[in-house]
C-alpha cells in the first residue's frame, strides 16, 4: 500500500476519480498506484499528481527518485525538471513554509515568485519576524549586463520591468529590517534559491527566459558538495552587491 499517496489524497480531499481526471489517467490506474507501492507512474503523471496534491515527488514515490540517481556526489540532487515551469508550484510554497533559518532568492528578477505564490509578501514578513533571514539578490536594472541580456531575450516584458515588480513588492516590506536586498549582476545566467538546507538552481539558457530553463532541486548532504558550491557562489555575489535601498536613495537624491 502506498500510504503516503493515500494520506496525501485524504488531506487534499480528492477521490481516486478526481485525481485521475487531474492526471489524465483512469481511476483504476490511480487505484493501482495506491495498492501497488512498487508501481511507479510515468514522470508526467507523477508531476501532475504532485501538483494536484501539493506534495513532493520523493514523498509519494521515493523509489522513482532513488532509481534516477547514482550514489556518488550527485546524491544531493532530489529532482530535476527540464523546464522551471514543469516544477509544481506547490514545491516552492513547501520550501518557503519549511524554512526557518534562511531564505535567499538570488534570481535575477524573482518576478515569477510574486505571480505564482499567493501572498508571498505576507509569508516572508512572518518568516522574517520569526527570526528567519530573508535576502533578495537582484540584477541591477540600469546595468549594461541587464541591457545586454534584455536584447538577447528579445521579449516585451523586459528584465528591468520584471526587476521593477520585485522592487515594488520589497517596498511594501521596508518596515521589516530582516528582509534585505542587494543589486548584483554576476548571476544573470544562474538563479539560486536557498531554503535552509534545500535549494533550487536554474541555469539560464541562451535566448531563453527563466521559465524555459532547466531546474534542479538540491538538498545538502555533504561538505563541499553541489549545495555548498552554489551557496558559496551566492555568498560571493552577495558580498559584492550594493544595498538596494541605499542605491535607490542615492539615485533619487
Amino acid at each position: 500500500m502506498n500510504d503516503a499517496l493515500r494520506r496525501a489524497m485524504a488531506n487534499a480531499k480528492l477521490t481516486e476519480q478526481q485525481l485521475a481526471e487531474l492526471c489524465g489517467v483512469d481511476a483504476k490506474t490511480v487505484g493501482r498506484w495506491i495498492t501497488a507501492p512498487n508501481r511507479i507512474p510515468h514522470a508526467r503523471h507523477r508531476w501532475a499528481a504532485c501538483e494536484a496534491l501539493g506534495e513532493e515527488e520523493q514523498i509519494l514515490w521515493p523509489n522513482a527518485i532513488r532509481s534516477a540517481l547514482a550514489t556518488g556526489p550527485d546524491r544531493e540532487v532530489v529532482q530535476v525538471y527540464p523546464y522551471r515551469s514543469a516544477a509544481p508550484a506547490a514545491l516552492w510554497r513547501s520550501l518557503v513554509t519549511k524554512a526557518h533559518r534562511e531564505l535567499t532568492f538570488a534570481g535575477y528578477t524573482n518576478y515569477f515568485l510574486w505571480l505564482e505564490q499567493a501572498n508571498l509578501g505576507g509569508a516572508l514578513r512572518r518568516k522574517a519576524q520569526a527570526g528567519c533571514r530573508v535576502r533578495f539578490l537582484l540584477g541591477d536594472p540600469d546595468s549594461p549586463v541587464t541591457a545586454a541580456r534584455e536584447e538577447e531575450e528579445g521579449v516585451p516584458l523586459t528584465l528591468s520591468t520584471r526587476i521593477a515588480v520585485t522592487l515594488a513588492e520589497l517596498d511594501k516590506l521596508r518596515d521589516v529590517p530582516e528582509i534585505e536586498g542587494r543589486f548584483e549582476t554576476g548571476h544573470v545566467n544562474l538563479s539560486v534559491f536557498r531554503f535552509d538546507d534545500e535549494m533550487i538552481v536554474t541555469p539560464i539558457l541562451a535566448r531563453r527566459v527563466g521559465h524555459d530553463s532547466p531546474l534542479m532541486h538540491l538538498r545538502r548532504c555533504q561538505a563541499d558538495g553541489m549545495f555548498d558550491r552554489f551557496a558559496a557562489h551566492v555568498e560571493e555575489l552577495w558580498g559584492r552587491g550594493r544595498d538596494i535601498r541605499e542605491a535607490r536613495e542615492n539615485v533619487q537624491a
